[in-house]
Parts: structure tokens; C-alpha cells; sequence
């Protein structure tokens, strides 16, 4: 079966307005810098977007923001993009905001097809708030429900027709687990080869989960970030 959609504009068509779309990356790393310009340029608007993190102003999902085009976010790390900041103190954004470890597990329990599950994480915070907690030998855990979404825009470093994806060191981060959890998803692959050429032992997502393979049309490489010291 081949899965591939050489147009980025046709792969992602079907995506509406109201969406739930879940996005992979690390900061800069692994990030699906071309499925998300192709969704700034098609307008989408009043999105849900999963992510480890907001990316910056001018890169990854800081692009949606920029245009107004995100609804709410679930995520872990916000520092790094004051748009995400403006937004949200203006009431122009929703935000949920969910430890690293905790949004890792809910979108793999999602993925398992799992209830949820309970973690001691976030207990007694506000992370905890109108959650149930139960104790175990002396514990208290709360209880975390599963993510999934209507897409996913995950990006791997090799990819073949069928959706055999071949990630690179850390940037695989979030995006074999995406890839497990949503209706719909989309792979946006640096280099496309031929269907049998990947090792068995080097695919870390198999076809099964991934609908649509698109070759990224542009793989930038950004500077690594600085952390922003405010006086």
C-alpha cells in the first residue's frame, strides 16, 4: 500500500476547522516544520494542539500562534515564545498545562487504548485540581485520563511508502507515541526510500499507525536556542 502524498497541501485538506491535532518535537528537534506551514497557509482556525512544548516565535508551532489560528493548547514548556505568553494574559488562548512525564503517558495511554492510569505526580498542586486521588501504602496518586486526536503531524528522518518511520537520536521524542494516538496520521519524512531498504530493527514506528507519508519539502536546521535572561 502506498501511503505517500507528494502534494502537503492535499495531505492535510481534510483538516477543519475545531480540530484536535497532535504535533511532535522537542524544542527545534523533530518538529513537522512543513505540515505546520502548510496548515498556517491553509488557515485552519480554532485548533487543539497536543505538543511537548509551544516552539518559538518565529518556528514550529509559534507560527499558528502568531496567526491567531490555535484555540488551546495542552502542553508542557511554554518559555521560549512570547507570542504564547501576549495570547494568554490577553485571553486569547486556553491553555492546559500538564507535567512532561504525565502528557507523555496520557498520549501513550491513548494510543494502548488504556482508561487511564494514576501517577503521584502533581498531587496537592493545582495540577491535581477536580481530579480524583485515591492512596496506595501511604501514596497519594491522582488520576489522568488518555489524549488522543483527530491528527497527528509527527516527522521522522527516514520513512518509506507503507509508513515504516526510521526517527534520529532525539528527535524521536514525542513522535512514535503521536503516532499511536490519533485518527489520522500524518508523517512528514526527511527522506523517502524504497518499501523492504529500511532494517527491521531501525523502524521505530510501523506502517500500521501512519495513514499519509509526505517528504519534507524543507528541513531546516535552527540555531539552538539561548535562554532568555530578563531584567
Amino acid at each position: 500500500m502506498n501511503k505517500v502524498i507528494p502534494d502537503l497541501k492535499q495531505a492535510i485538506a481534510d483538516i477543519q476547522d475545531g480540530a484536535t491535532i497532535m504535533m511532535g518535537g522537542f524544542g527545534p528537534c523533530g518538529i513537522p516544520e512543513n505540515l505546520i506551514q502548510a496548515l498556517c497557509d491553509q488557515g485552519t482556525r480554532q485548533l487543539t494542539v497536543i505538543s511537548n512544548n509551544a516552539g518559538t516565535e518565529d518556528l514550529g508551532i509559534g507560527l499558528l500562534l502568531r496567526n491567531h489560528q490555535v484555540k488551546k493548547m495542552i502542553v508542557s514548556d511554554v518559555g521560549q515564545n512570547r507570542t504564547f505568553e501576549e495570547l494568554v494574559r490577553h485571553g486569547k488562548l486556553q491553555i492546559e498545562f500538564c507535567p512532561q512525564g504525565t502528557l507523555a503517558e496520557r498520549i501513550r495511554a491513548g494510543g494502548a487504548g488504556l482508561g487511564g492510569f494514576y501517577t503521584p505526580t502533581g498531587f496537592g498542586t493545582i495540577a491535581a485540581e477536580n481530579k480524583e486521588a485515591r492512596a496506595w501504602n501511604g501514596r497519594h496518586y491522582v488520576l489522568e485520563l488518555p489524549l488522543r486526536a483527530h491528527f497527528a503531524f509527527i516527522k521522522a528522518r527516514k520513512g518509506d511508502p507503507f509508513g515504516n518511520l526510521m526517527y534520529r537520536a532525539t528527535a524521536r521524542n514525542f513522535n512514535p507515541v503521536m503516532a499511536t494516538a490519533a485518527d489520522v496520521t500524518i508523517a512528514e519524512v526527511e527522506e523517502l526510500v524504497e518499501t523492504g531498504s529500511l532494517n527491521p530493527d531501525e523502524i521505530h514506528t510501523p506502517g500500521i499507525y501512519v495513514r499519509r507519508v509526505v517528504p519534507g519539502a524543507h528541513n531546516a536546521k535552527p540555531p539552538r536556542a539561548e535562554p532568555e535572561v530578563r531584567k
